[in-house]
């Protein structure tokens, strides 16, 4: 069954209040941390007979606070709202972060949570917000005791292979390619989607004709190589080889995402193609000719075939 759910793009443009159990975070790449602490406030509101809720923020904090530029989400808006909607959450507010609530007195912050949803509990980790993360766990719980509210610190130190999951764990997978690591963290495939434009139609000329992705500009992409993906088109599923890179062996500059999905021969530009990423097969090289690139190519589709059996 679907879940039903509400997302509101501004803390304001919630109309409904009700009893919140509400959780604050970037939440970005919910991965397995995320996902342990918000099953937690899922659990406590469906006990309770409340509303799950989270709010978290676009742009990320880091973009705002350390001047970070360049390619750093690990979803898009639209599928972070999905996934925090896919484990039971009932009202999901994407917050700007701008200057006006980087100023903001934790205090005033706080009353418009209480104003607009009726919070009677905030969930988070080790977490602070306000100006000068004035709104620290002690703060709010002598808050809460004057204002109606409880402080719930959840447990979201989760490992995977011995290592404490994290963001940045994740984004440092994305960059060096290891897809094993990062989807171990995420527990799912990293994906990317974008709608199908047209390249230089290079591939069709060596028998390997790729759908060229044209991917949202802030998300993270793998580090140049090779993978085995499944492509996702019209809820149908695909074993595809996908390329990212700068494809050196034909004068490539810019850093693309290329796809050859195996035994499909259809047009589909200008369609949604959502691509999940399950293992890097080699590092992005250069060859000296395109009989070489062909041939690689030949041996790289019949290694994912056989992955992806």
């Amino acid at each position: 069954m679907t879940q039903t759910y509400i997302h509101v793009n501004h803390l304001t443009e919630v109309t409904l209040q009700q009893p919140t159990y509400l959780a604050i975070g970037s939440f970005d790449g919910v991965h397995r941390g995320h996902q342990a602490i918000l099953s937690q406030v899922v659990a406590a509101a469906r006990q309770d007979g409340t509303r799950a809720a989270v709010l978290t923020f676009f742009p990320h904090p880091a973009r705002l606070i350390q001047g970070i530029t360049g390619r750093y989400y690990l979803n898009t808006v639209q599928d972070r709202v999905q996934l925090l909607a896919d484990l039971g959450i009932d009202l999901i507010i994407t917050q700007p972060f701008d200057d006006e609530l980087r100023q903001m007195r934790a205090a005033d912050f706080v009353e418009q949570l209480i104003t607009y949803l009726d919070m009677r509990q905030i969930w988070g980790g080790s977490f602070a917000f306000g100006y000068q993360r004035e709104g620290d766990i002690p703060f709010l719980q002598e808050l809460g005791k004057r204002r109606g509210f409880t402080v719930h610190v959840a447990d979201g130190m989760t490992f995977w292979n011995g290592r404490l999951v994290s963001s940045s764990r994740i984004r440092e997978g994305i960059n060096q390619g290891n897809i094993d690591d990062v989807n171990g963290c995420l527990a799912r495939p990293y994906t990317l989607s974008g709608i199908v434009s047209k390249g230089d139609q290079r591939g069709r000329t060596i028998g390997f004709p790729t759908a060229n992705l044209a991917v949202w500009e802030e998300l993270l992409l793998p580090g140049n190589g090779v993978y085995a993906t499944y492509a996702w088109l019209d809820g149908k599923r695909h074993r595809a080889a996908t390329n990212v890179g700068v494809r050196p062996t034909v004068n490539g500059r810019d850093r693309t995402v290329e796809t050859h999905l195996l035994d499909f021969s259809a047009e589909i530009y200008d369609q949604t193609l959502h691509l999940e990423f399950i293992k890097r097969i080699r590092p992005e090289i250069k060859f000296a000719t395109l009989d070489a690139l062909k041939a690689q190519i030949h041996t790289d589709v019949e290694q994912i075939r056989q992955l992806l059996a």
